[in-house]
């Protein structure tokens, strides 16, 4: 993969861009030398031009080319830009002002500007609703069509999905090893660390004591999922912790799982509220059969939310999974059947075509 090119022969120029290149996560070719500018100048997918060598790269008269960024060391010297256009930039960049769009721009230059990702987060309206089932499957059912997709826990009390899979032996990172996390993670790097079954990667928990993960950590291995998978399913707690609220407010969709119950929609008419307040697409899906004869379309009406599907009863749903048969493995199934109803719907163009 071709990296960054440094043109610069001034050591505190150089440090600034190396750290925040390590930031980026991305490795850089440095140019102390026009002789050095020349043999990347064509091939380096961002070029940083320091403003000690700005002239002398000018004179060098190297190709037109996009992608080219110029370090500059005065907000107040009106030259620069006119120096910066002589060799092509496309922008003069001062620090510290600059430094997360500079990293963002070096991560994105290495790893390329893929599509972000649908993310859907699939929330019970009670508990035992069967969200993680629904959540599972949808995985599941995407990962087989071709679509590479990222499974989420983010309960940390749940009872964890890399368990629904009986991958809880899987070599990879979990969350208590991501809690740490700042800033950027490189997209590649965390899909080569995760535990994967096959297009289906996992990030659950451990069967450790319980970690708290900080938001900031969340938000960075979220950004990250999405520029590395066309789909991320995240299955969120009723109690939206800070994470969750994170969770939501990133995505695309989130369904509400709730049973044709009169007590599970007065329930989940309050997790609605708050789930409406972080994200803008929230739809039902509705578990029945109902005891008491209450229909999908009651429950719709009570908490006036669209329905995305409806899901029939499915006897051997629990058998299944107590025997480690993961929800979405039979290929004939209501729950497969919804899950397939519910991807041409939700998932991103770009994805459904890879599908």
């Amino acid at each position: 993969m071709s990296r960054p090119l440094l043109v610069t022969a001034d050591p505190r120029s150089l440090d600034d861009l190396l750290r925040l290149t390590a930031l980026a996560g991305v490795e850089a070719d440095v140019a102390p030398d026009v002789a050095a500018v020349r043999r990347h100048w064509e091939d380096a997918p961002l070029v940083v031009v320091g403003e000690d060598l700005l002239d002398a790269v000018a004179a060098s008269r190297p190709g037109r080319r996009d992608g080219v960024l110029v370090l500059g060391r005065d907000l107040d010297d009106a030259g620069v830009w006119q120096r910066a256009v002589d060799v092509g930039a496309e922008r003069v960049v001062f620090l510290p002002d600059a430094e997360r769009w500079l990293v963002e721009a070096l991560a994105d230059a290495t790893e390329g500007r893929a599509a972000d990702g649908t993310v859907l987060a699939v929330l019970g309206g009670r508990g035992g609703a069967g969200a993680t089932t629904l959540a599972c499957a949808l995985a599941q059912v995407a990962a087989r069509r071709g679509v590479p997709t990222l499974l989420v826990d983010a309960d940390p009390l749940g009872g964890g999905v890399d368990v629904v899979f009986s991958a809880e032996g899987q070599p990879g990172l979990r969350w208590p090893e991501l809690a740490a996390t700042r800033g950027r993670i490189p997209s590649a790097a965390l899909g080569r660390a995760l535990p994967r079954l096959g297009e289906l990667a996992l990030l659950s928990w451990d069967r450790g004591e319980g970690v708290q993960v900080p938001v900031e950590a969340a938000r960075a291995v979220l950004a990250a999922a999405r520029r590395s998978h066309p789909l991320v399913v995240v299955d969120v707690p009723r109690h939206l912790d800070e994470v969750g609220q994170e969770v939501l407010a990133s995505a695309s969709t989130t369904l509400l799982v709730v049973p044709t119950e009169v007590r599970a929609a007065a329930a989940a008419a309050r997790v609605a509220v708050r789930a409406s307040r972080l994200c803008r697409d929230v739809r039902l899906v509705v578990r029945g059969p109902s005891p008491a004869g209450l229909t999908a379309d009651q429950v719709q009406q009570a908490l006036a939310l669209p329905l995305a599907g409806e899901l029939r009863a499915e006897p051997r749903l629990a058998r299944c999974l107590e025997e480690g048969v993961p929800p979405g493995e039979r290929k004939a199934s209501p729950l497969v059947t919804l899950c397939h109803t519910l991807l041409e719907d939700l998932l991103a163009p770009a994805a459904r075509s890879a599908a």
